[in-house]
């Protein structure tokens, strides 16, 4: 039938778990819930007339609907990017790596425990107060920037943290202009006078543990090599309990040595934190997720979401970051097809000023863009980052998950693959798995099944 031949072709793709049934349709990111008749007619069972034609019909209608918004999307995506190609650029975000210092040493660390390949340093204000003025002047149009306040450790730096926050927040409002600041720490340098401070300013926390004590220790030393975590859990703790909104995560990376990582989920939410962040690894050491561990990792997600739902039936919910999903007021169009937005919308800046695509490039001079006092020098590797949307990616564009992903990772894929177009496919499997646990999680929850507006 042409119904079926349609729902099972294409960038549809059909799942279940948890005794929920799922079908989504990459091209426009709609999502519909399926009883098991029209289940077992997608898997091509032969049912008797009586039982299948309301399900028929059904299957119909999830066709005229999947084709509608697909032609309307396919015209607004191609309009987007012809626009996107050729209209002005906007800088929207800066991550500030105020602090080229470290005072730990996490084994993972992509900063090279801090100092970014280079020297350690400190950002000067002549250098933060040039970054805030060129986001300012770069932003154009756009009311709402963001800085991410980051290192090595920005704690390291905090007189310039207080100083800068002050400064962008006055000189955004001569422009009509607003400034949300965010800044990610280990805490161990926190206090009342940082706390009090970072409540009185609204600042955004990411705040990193790996979890468990024997994990976290393992990847996470003290620049002497001793353990850091029963330090860090206790400042985590201080922090969250001090923090007067809910603008905050805690936020991990699990690794090869712990591929049950939902223990150290748990662990964190037992330990009382109720906004949690788990991020796979990127590196090629010993530790790396390698491919064969892919049906494993798999797994594990569904034990991590079966224990977020568990704690939610117990009236005793936690917010997972990968599990947060709403249709209804999901991502615009741009992000869907842009992501993050790095080398174009998002740009990393050195202690020394010097503009990078994002925080993962910073200190490789190949992708060095300019600096904050010329600003950006070399538009063609902007150009370059901003074409690199997902209508451009050969993999993307019949993959189910494109319009939720939006390509993935460019610095993974370069990583990778040396290739901006071609994305890391490890992390597109761990993505996929993420995703469908968040979509049946929406569903069991009370969200809806619909076509992204």
């Amino acid at each position: 039938m042409d119904e079926i031949s349609f729902l099972n072709g294409g960038s549809f793709h059909r799942y279940s778990l948890f005794g929920t049934k799922i079908l989504v349709h990459g091209s426009t990111g709609a999502i519909w819930q399926l009883d098991d008749t029209c289940w077992r007619l997608l898997a091509g069972e032969d049912l008797s007339s009586e039982s299948s034609g309301e399900a028929l019909a059904e299957l119909a209608a999830i066709c005229e609907e999947a084709r509608a918004a697909e032609a309307r999307f396919a015209q607004q995506a191609a309009l987007f990017a012809s626009k996107l190609e050729t209209g002005p650029m906007y800088v929207k975000s800066l991550c500030l790596n105020v602090a080229h210092d470290c005072n730990l040493r996490c084994r993972y660390c992509f900063a090279g425990k801090g100092a970014f390949g280079g020297e350690r340093g400190l950002m000067s204000g002549r250098v933060g107060k040039a970054a805030l003025d060129l986001l300012l002047q770069l932003s154009g149009p756009r009311k709402n920037c963001e800085v991410d306040f980051f290192g090595g450790e920005p704690l390291l730096n905090w007189e310039l943290v207080k100083e800068l926050t002050v400064y962008g927040r006055e000189n955004a409002a001569k422009l009509g202009k607003k400034i949300k600041f965010t800044l990610t720490t280990n805490g161990l340098l926190l206090d009342s006078e940082k706390m009090d401070f970072i409540n009185r300013e609204q600042l955004g926390l990411i705040l990193s543990i790996d979890g468990r004590p024997e994990i976290h220790d393992r990847m996470r030393p003290t620049a002497g090599g001793g353990g850091s975590h029963r330090a860090v859990l206790a400042k985590l703790k201080e922090a969250v309990a001090r923090k007067t909104d809910d603008n905050w995560w805690v936020r991990g990376t699990y690794t090869g040595y712990n591929l049950d990582f939902t223990q150290d989920v748990k662990y964190l939410a037992e330990a009382g934190f109720a906004n949690i962040s788990l991020e796979p690894v990127v590196t090629d050491q010993d530790y790396r997720l390698r491919e064969e561990e892919l049906p494993l990792i798999e797994r594990e997600y569904e034990r991590l979401a079966s224990y977020y739902l568990q704690r939610r039936r117990e009236d005793r919910p936690f917010s997972f970051f990968h599990f947060n999903f709403d249709l209804a007021k999901g991502p615009c169009l741009a992000k869907r097809l842009l992501g993050c937005g790095a080398g174009h919308a998002y740009l990393a800046v050195s202690p020394k000023g010097d503009l990078y695509p994002c925080h993962q490039f910073v200190g490789q001079s190949a992708y060095r863009v300019g600096t904050v006092f010329s600003g950006v020098e070399r538009p063609e590797m902007s150009e370059k980052f901003r074409a690199a949307h997902i209508l451009k990616k050969e993999k993307c564009r019949l993959c189910w998950a494109q319009l939720y992903c939006s390509g993935g990772c460019h610095a993974n894929a370069l990583a990778k693959n040396g290739d901006l177009l071609l994305p890391d496919q490890l992390g597109c499997r761990i993505e996929k798995k993420r995703l469908e646990c968040a979509i049946v999680i929406h569903v069991l929850t009370g969200g809806r099944a619909q076509i992204p507006a």
